[in-house]
């Protein structure tokens, strides 16, 4: 049965991570922070939960993030110099989150994604709430999130999004087994965190977009560390899998894995070559760039 209330009206951001793939960039500055063209990773994901009606967030942050939240607070001098300025447009870009409301939870030590969404429980209290990693960007005009609540709202059980990945890769992500009920929707009935690819129980990995029920509190509440020595919320997952129906939704659109160096660099060339301000002399450049490779590649052949 549908949770009391049911409408997702709040959004948790774990943004505490240490973000080592990204040294040294990362050392003094938040990896959330790192830009996609104009906008930081974190921006993007918050501007897919508003899409989907969500004004409040709380973003889980650690040491080092201050910038985070600095990003998403009024700045009145700046705001005062683009209007003197007149640049309106940079004005609006830099208000957009204005209506939405945003608060802060420090995770004191980095123990993993379940304690991290463990330490939000005074903020979501007894509703359901989205679930964004800002590593995993979704374009605008995908309608993950969105179809993703019209399941919960439909059953009114967790939704896990679920992307097919190729065998190598499974070590990577949480990997469920279960039971198809309808093209593309699955009643989960076990997962694996990072198995090694002969342990996988499927090729349906989780990526970073969850619409979880407060009972999930429950499972994360005295949860032993698994793989890594972490708290894993995947581990939460089974357990609540034993007390209720959990679904998984696959995801078939487009995903940046911007957690990744190459992902990231992926993310930012497609990004740019959909923005118009940019994308006709970034394809100049980038066509320049790769007959300037194989003109090199033809050198080497002919020597």
């Amino acid at each position: 049965m549908p949770e009391k209330n049911t409408k997702i009206r709040k959004a948790l951001l774990p943004a505490a991570g240490l973000g080592t793939r990204f040294l040294p960039a990362t050392k003094a500055s938040p990896k959330e922070m790192l830009p996609i063209v104009d906008k930081p990773l974190i921006e993007y994901a918050v501007e897919e939960a508003e899409a989907c009606g969500i004004e409040e967030f709380v973003i889980i942050t650690g040491k080092n993030k201050r910038a985070i939240e600095d990003h998403f607070d009024i700045a009145y001098k700046l705001e005062n110099t683009l209007r003197d300025k007149g640049q309106v447009e940079l004005l609006e870009a830099i208000n957009r989150h204005r209506n939405s409301d945003f608060a802060y939870i420090r995770q004191g030590e980095p123990l993993g994604l379940g304690h991290a969404i463990s330490c939000a429980r005074p903020f979501v209290k007894d509703e359901p709430v989205a679930i964004l990693l800002s590593d995993d960007i979704i374009p605008p005009g995908e309608s993950l999130l969105k179809d993703m609540i019209g399941l919960y709202e439909e059953t009114g059980g967790p939704v896990i999004a679920l992307m097919r990945v190729p065998p190598e890769e499974l070590h990577r992500y949480g990997v469920i087994k279960g039971t198809e009920l309808r093209e593309g929707v699955y009643e989960i009935t076990d997962l694996v965190e990072k198995p090694a690819p002969e342990d996988a129980p499927s090729d349906l990995a989780i990526i970073g977009r969850y619409i979880l029920t407060p009972d999930i509190f429950e499972m994360l509440d005295g949860l032993s560390p698994g793989s890594g020595g972490e708290i894993q919320l995947t581990d939460a997952l089974m357990a609540l899998a034993g007390r209720r129906k959990v679904y998984g939704l696959i995801f078939g659109g487009t995903r940046y894995d911007a957690g990744d160096k190459l992902g990231f660099l992926k993310a930012t060339v497609d990004f740019a070559l959909a923005n118009g301000a940019l994308a006709e002399g970034f394809k100049k450049y980038l066509f320049s760039t790769v007959e300037a490779l194989n003109s090199q590649r033809g050198a080497k052949v002919d020597k």
